[in-house]
């Protein structure tokens, strides 16, 4: 797919488990690295500041689209590439988590999409970066859920 990113990861942990670290701000910024000025609330603005080494100047904004425990978690998010550029003027994806339960804990799927909404001079280096972010956060909500 030229306008999506998707990646998957079993845990060993309970559906519910995951769901809490994806859905609970605080579980949530603990392994994404941002700090949320409160909880997510669906049709609602999800604001703060991220703490990923690099990033500690950019906000966070996200419109929480769906959360349909404990099998889909979705919001829209802009992408921006300075800390001062105005979200309301970029282009915005989708990011959906998909929870499934396995015989051994659960199977978690993020798919980004709408890429093709980003300029074309910009599209090749967001899918890139945003392609190794969600490696490595999958990676962090796994050592998050385990800990």
């Amino acid at each position: 797919m030229t306008d999506a990113i998707q990646k998957t990861i079993e845990i060993k942990a309970p559906v519910e488990r995951v769901w809490g670290a994806l859905t609970d701000h605080e579980e949530f910024g603990a392994w994404f690295r941002v700090r949320l000025d409160g909880p997510f609330v669906v049709g609602g603005m999800s604001r703060g500041r991220m703490t990923y080494p690099g990033y500690e100047n950019y906000p966070w904004d996200a419109r929480v689209l769906v959360m349909d425990a404990p099998r889909l978690f979705a919001f829209e998010w802009p992408h921006i590439e300075a800390p001062d550029e105005d979200p309301d003027r970029a282009a915005w994806t989708r990011v959906e988590f998909r929870l499934e339960p396995t015989p051994a804990g659960t199977r978690l799927t993020v798919t980004e999409s709408g890429f093709d909404a980003l300029p074309p001079d910009r599209r090749v280096e967001f899918m890139r970066r945003n392609e190794g972010g969600w490696a490595i956060q999958l990676e962090n909500i796994k050592a998050h859920v385990a800990g």
